[in-house]
């Protein structure tokens, strides 16, 4: 009896320590801290902001469904030791922190500001939800005097607002030396969505945004700009929440669940659009959101629907894609985040010389005539 108590209690332990192992896996530190770069068009004006907002993780995430956002990184700022990693950076002083780089013809300082605030709670000052600590706490990080005068407004008028029990604790602090975290960290929403989202739904992020800003979140309320026009008129999916799992593969066929939500690819020379020549647009097919545009369309030979360029420049996001033995750069969708294809550097020479790669079922097209009536009238101008 005691030996089969000792083998029982034996086991118990052993998968109790596999369940902690798996968890504790979430803050390893992997080796590297190199992000790779991400291509920007030369044409647009652009600048960043380092910001924090609680676990880098969320606040990625919530940036880079931002429109006029171009890239985000995740990493550290605002302490006194060089070079910090996930294993030492608060005892360094530092903040989880992102650096945002933004087309300033969208947005404007202040609208990076008051998103922060729309998306944290900036009224705790010890830290951000279940996460405890000076380097989880709200702030903003100035690089000149018309940052900081910028951020201190948009305080102001939010606290004016008087949406919050408390006043604003969101810190005004001027920019130091940003460090990138690694690899691991970025885009980790992305690399571990179930083990990202169960920590996300657990702090209760999203009901404390739902609670004071519901569909509001993704609405500049104080800082307007000519951003706050393009967030209310040129991009009505700004404030797109994607369906749960269960409601995704309900609404999407087998296919589109695997390909938008599984990274999946279609068969080559059978699927909807390739040969496609009509007018029109190419929409996200879980958002509806406005990706590309049959003026951009051109067969390819590859036996897949080929563009040459999205239908605005800040239509989808890009990311390194190290699968297949090679690296390619992903091609997703900027609010449903859905899995497009990839983007190829062999495209037209005469029409910028790249190749957008988009698998069919990742996509909705809307005939030219029926864009009025599905409310991407806006759109006409890029078809025509």
């Amino acid at each position: 009896m005691n030996k089969k108590f000792i083998i029982i209690s034996f086991v118990i332990l052993a998968i109790v320590a596999g369940v902690f192992a798996w968890f504790f896996s979430w803050y390893q530190k992997p080796v590297s801290h190199l992000v790779p770069p991400v291509s920007i068009d030369s044409s647009v004006v652009t600048s960043t902001a380092i910001l924090a907002g609680g676990c880098f993780w969320c606040v990625e995430s919530d940036f880079e469904k931002l429109s006029g956002v171009l890239n985000v990184v995740s990493g550290y700022s605002g302490g006194v030791t060089a070079s910090p990693d996930y294993k030492n950076y608060a005892q360094g002083g530092h903040r989880e922190v992102v650096e945002v780089t933004y087309d300033t013809n969208k947005l404007s300082f202040a609208n990076l500001v008051e998103y922060l605030i729309k998306h944290s709670d900036p009224t705790d000052a010890g830290g951000s939800f279940y996460d405890r600590g000076e380097q989880y706490a709200p702030a903003v990080y100035y690089a000149n005097e018309a940052e900081k005068k910028s951020a201190e407004k948009v305080i102001a008028d939010m606290n004016a607002l008087k949406v919050y029990e408390k006043p604003l604790a969101l810190k005004v602090l001027p920019r130091a030396t940003f460090y990138p975290a690694e690899d691991f960290h970025q885009d980790y929403y992305k690399k571990n969505p179930l083990r990202y989202q169960y920590y996300r739904n657990a702090s209760g992020r999203d009901a404390f945004i739902q609670k004071y800003w519901g569909d509001k979140a993704g609405v500049f309320s104080v800082s307007s700009t000519i951003s706050s026009k393009n967030m209310t008129n040129k991009n009505k999916w700004g404030a797109f929440v994607k369906p749960s799992e269960t409601e995704l593969r309900a609404k999407l066929s087998p296919l589109q669940y695997k390909v938008t939500q599984e990274e999946g690819t279609e068969r080559a020379f059978s699927n909807e659009y390739d040969t496609n020549k009509a007018p029109g647009i190419y929409a996200d097919i879980v958002s509806g959101e406005p990706l590309f545009s049959s003026k951009d369309k051109y067969d390819s030979g590859t036996g897949w629907p080929s563009f040459v360029k999205p239908i605005l420049s800040d239509a989808v996001t890009f990311h390194i894609d190290n699968g297949l033995f090679t690296t390619r750069t992903e091609v997703r969708s900027r609010y449903a985040d859905s899995h497009l294809g990839h983007v190829f550097p062999d495209g037209p020479s005469d029409r910028g010389g790249k190749r957008y790669c988009m698998n069919s079922a990742a996509l909705r097209f809307v005939p030219k005539e029926k864009m009025v009536e599905e409310g991407y009238a806006e759109y006409i101008k890029y078809v025509e």
